[in-house]
């Protein structure tokens, strides 16, 4: 801060009489940051060091150079240069895909509205040059936002300066430190607030920050992780839990292999198993591609199909593939070892069981009801706009509009609905109600005879799909997509407006039936895993995670809204049934 108390101190720079290199450095610091040369103009603007004039002019000029050189870089290099540091990190490629895509639908007046846009400026100039948007059209309309911008950002500086001066006076180091910390805040605000995108972007992380269920599990998990210690201390051991799943390696706690899990289900219960293979990682993508095949073909299988890693957690790395180029691209796209599943259309739920050794039946204790948002068009609001106006949809909107970068700007028909998530993932956007409506003798009936043939598992979470609620009911017609062991959760705790006091209650019981079970089976001879064994299985999750994920399908999800059966998304049910 001794060097900005210097740059702002008039005396000093009149001493040496350096005003003109002084607003020579002004041009030059727009090229790393527009906004805080601007405020740092209007601080010397506001202390007589320089005129008001004199410094938006500096900036106007830099700021004009930067651009015309981004809009040179499209122009003469163009999408190579993306590719290369430090550019991929300054231009992501679906930025420069939404602005060409911006720019091609809007005309030459987005160079105008990108000004207000945040994130958009240097993509947007890039992409002009990209597509050959003429040179006197891109320098007129460039000129006019920033002489539109400029003098109001450094003149606005100015005047905060000077009416903060009494406030900080006798403070001489703080006071520029602190404006220009202040301003430079005000500065990054404004765009936002004048934009309904903006707007709606901090409508969607307010909600985000004050919506239990959308908190990072680091910080969910706080007082469940005290609980759990509290219980290893009581039982003498911090892994008893391990041992409630002896058939799976650390009962579930993590590093499973998925593939494992669904042959041992399949064995015992073929009708409501879904086929699957494994399709080995780091081999060559052809041999990858024909084992894909030779498996369709000979489980005669028809598209879409679902690509997953074999080791993951909460969704990450599935892929649907709709046809061979959607499955020679997602193979392309990942190094795991990949699970290449049927697809089970349909409605999907989380159906959480529970077994004491010691009782000759087990129960359900939680179903989730996992809805998938959808958009629906309405032949004027582009995509971003229906996800940004959606008042769910707008809580995961960063989420969302990374995974239609591509498509953000089209305007979706009248009535034609966008299905925004494929994965019944809550991470990845999928809506989680209690479904506890669900529930029926024969249902618990199913799911205790399916995992009563699978020896060795006692407490876990099955993601299923049927076709219709009915069917579920009935204890028929469903399909296992996958079944998860310790750290599964019970999933209706995330039912929109769930107060967060019932949802520690639940997952606090469902800590507290792993361990017993645990303990149960352990004085049956089954030892639970030791720290070593679970540090093991720990860095085979991260190291899956490291890999390259497969994208989802290449071709966004755009589905038309499905005839499927009414039935009552509301629940009597509080906590385990």
């Amino acid at each position: 801060m001794g060097a900005l108390s210097a740059l702002l101190d008039p005396a000093a720079l009149a001493a040496d009489g350096s005003v003109a290199l002084t607003l020579l450095l002004l041009a030059l610091a727009t090229l790393v940051s527009e906004d805080a040369a601007c405020v740092a103009a209007g601080l010397l603007v506001a202390r007589g060091t320089i005129g008001l004039a004199a410094g938006s002019l500096a900036c106007f000029a830099g700021i004009l150079t930067g651009d015309l050189l981004l809009f040179a870089a499209g122009r003469t290099l163009g999408r190579p240069l993306l590719a290369r540091a430090p550019f991929r990190r300054w231009l992501p490629r679906e930025r420069v895909a939404r602005a060409s895509a911006w720019l091609e639908r809007r005309g030459a007046v987005v160079l105008l509205l990108s000004r207000l846009t945040p994130g958009m400026r240097l993509p947007t100039y890039f992409a002009a040059g990209l597509l050959g948007t003429r040179t006197r059209t891109f320098v007129a309309w460039l000129a006019l936002a920033a002489a539109l911008w400029t003098p109001a950002l450094v003149g606005g500086a100015s005047l905060a300066a000077r009416g903060s001066d009494a406030a900080l006076a006798g403070r001489p180091w703080l006071a520029p430190a602190a404006l220009f910390a202040a301003l430079i805040a005000v500065a990054r605000v404004a765009p936002v607030v004048l934009t309904h995108r903006g707007r709606r972007l901090l409508v969607g992380r307010w909600r985000h920050l004050t919506r239990w269920e959308f908190w990072p599990l680091a910080v969910l998990y706080v007082p469940i992780a005290a609980y759990v210690l509290w219980l290893a201390v009581r039982h003498r051991s911090l892994t008893l839990p391990t041992a409630a799943n002896p058939a799976i390696p650390g009962g579930g706690f993590a590093g499973e292999s998925k593939i494992a899990i669904l042959r041992a289900l399949a064995a015992g219960s073929p009708d409501a198993s879904l086929r699957a293979t494994l399709i080995p990682g780091r081999r060559a993508l052809a041999e990858r591609l024909r084992a894909a095949e030779e498996f369709l073909d000979a489980a005669r299988l028809a598209y879409p199909v679902v690509l997953k890693p074999d080791v993951a957690e909460r969704g990450t790395g599935v892929a649907f593939a709709r046809g061979p180029a959607d499955l020679a691209a997602a193979l392309a796209a990942s190094d795991a070892d990949l699970i290449l599943q049927e697809h089970a259309p349909g409605l999907e739920f989380g159906i959480f069981y529970v077994r004491h050794p010691d009782e000759p039946r087990g129960r359900i204790v939680s179903i989730t009801e996992k809805v998938l948002p959808v958009v629906c068009g309405d032949g004027r609001r582009t995509l971003e706009e229906l996800i940004l106006d959606d008042e769910r949809a707008v809580c995961m909107a960063r989420t969302h509009l990374a995974r239609f970068a591509a498509r953000r700007d089209e305007v979706p028909a009248a009535g034609e609905t966008i299905t925004l998530v494929e994965v019944g993932t809550h991470s990845r956007g999928a809506v989680f109600k209690d479904g506890a409506f669900a529930w029926t003798p024969a249902l618990e009936e199913a799911i205790d005879v399916i995992s009563r043939r699978y020896a060795g598992f006692h407490f876990g979470r099955y993601d299923v799909r049927a076709a219709r609620v009915s069917d579920l009911r009935a204890g028929r017609g469903f399909k296992i997509v996958e079944l998860n062991g310790l750290t599964a959760e019970a999933t209706h705790v995330y039912h929109p407006g769930s107060a967060l006091r019932d949802a520690y209650r639940v997952l606090f019981e469902q800590w507290r039936i792993a361990f017993a079970i645990g303990r149960a089976n352990r004085a049956r001879g089954h030892a639970p895993a030791s720290l070593r064994e679970l540090a093991a299985l720990v860095r085979r999750a991260r190291r899956s995670r490291r890999v390259r994920p497969a994208r989802e399908t290449v071709h966004a999800a755009r589905h038309r809204s499905e005839t499927k059966e009414e039935w009552p998304c509301n629940s009597t049910a509080d906590g385990l049934l």
